[in-house]
């Protein structure tokens, strides 16, 4: 049970914060594709003290998207404290600390994963943050530094101890990034040294994987970072395998399409059209991967700047992909 605050989910699929991936038009449809819990893009602390417009924007949130949590990192214990509080006043349902980025940039500042080679200071950091908010604090980390220094029971405790209200580990050490397979054999390890919900990440890129991840850890949630992107009916293919047992959605390219042109309009009505139609770009190879000539349309979407140019191209793409599936079918008729 995903039992955070009042939030109180029996096997909830959550969406991972992703920087320039989960901003808000991108939660938003994983919401109506039945997401129960979203997160923002993670926040620079530093740059929330500061008052960076760009970084404050980040912590925009909708009510149609509850449950949905904040989530921050920094390594000065003083401006985690700050942001937190900052991004308390934005309402979320949860402030959420990721300890477990993995990119030289962030580790360099000594936050994310860099928390992950001292257990003490990093318990210190979250502390100050749990005793200075007032919503739930949970936090997001790896499983250790490298291979040789795994601690992620040491610091499961650790964590517990000071209230931090539920646990995501990423089953990679910060040194292998996203290579390698993930190691999901420290949920259970983990679950039997805390009470707090403990929620799987990491290689999770299919409904199946969802049902796995379940079914083999007891995982309290499962979090779905880059299986999403491109693919949000994942969370609806997931639920619809738990719950039936089979998956009843079709996601085919019509679907893809108006998803695509759906979240396009979420993104206008949050950003502006010529914004939003350029930084759109980012998801079409997502959206259109593995459709015939795709990669065509994608290089006419890239010099297109507003809503309708994009809709009409995309819709006579649909329709050139019926006529062809037409065509196909009436060739294997004939053979």
């Amino acid at each position: 049970m995903f039992n955070v605050g009042n939030i109180k989910i029996e096997k909830a699929i959550l969406l991972a914060p992703m920087e320039d991936v989960t901003d808000l038009s991108f939660r938003l449809v994983c919401k109506e594709l039945g997401a129960d819990v979203v997160y923002t893009e993670f926040v620079n602390s530093e740059g929330l003290v500061r008052g960076s417009e760009k970084t404050h924007k980040k912590l925009k949130i909708h009510h149609e998207e509850r449950p949905v949590g904040i989530q921050i990192y920094g390594g000065n214990p003083e401006s985690m404290i700050e942001a937190a509080k900052i991004a308390e006043d934005e309402n979320p349902d949860i402030i959420d600390i990721n300890a477990g980025c993995w990119v030289k940039n962030v580790v360099g500042c000594g936050a994310g994963s860099a928390l992950l080679k001292d257990p003490e200071f990093m318990q210190k950091l979250i502390k100050g943050v749990i005793d200075n908010v007032n919503l739930p604090v949970t936090v997001k980390t790896r499983i250790g530094w490298d291979e040789n220094s795994i601690q992620i029971l040491e610091i499961a405790k650790r964590l517990e101890d000071i209230g931090v209200a539920a646990l995501t580990v990423h089953c990679r050490t910060r040194k292998m990034g996203h290579r390698g397979e993930p190691d999901w054999s420290w949920i259970p390890k983990i679950k039997e040294v805390v009470k707090i919900p403990v929620v799987l990440n990491g290689g999770v890129f299919t409904p199946e994987d969802v049902k796995k991840a379940f079914d083999e850890t007891n995982a309290d949630a499962v979090m779905i970072a880059r299986g999403a992107i491109g693919n949000p009916w994942i969370f609806l293919e997931a639920k619809e395998l738990l719950n039936k047992g089979f998956i009843t959605t079709v996601v085919d390219e019509e679907l893809k399409i108006k998803t695509c042109l759906r979240h396009l309009q979420l993104a206008i009505d949050i950003k502006g059209e010529r914004r939003a139609v350029i930084e759109h770009r980012k998801f079409y190879s997502g959206y259109l991967k593995g459709m015939h000539h795709a990669s065509k349309i994608r290089s006419e979407l890239m010099q297109l700047y507003d809503y309708s140019s994009v809709e009409n191209c995309l819709l006579n793409y649909l329709n050139e992909l019926k006529n062809h599936k037409t065509q196909s079918e009436i060739r294997t008729t004939i053979i």
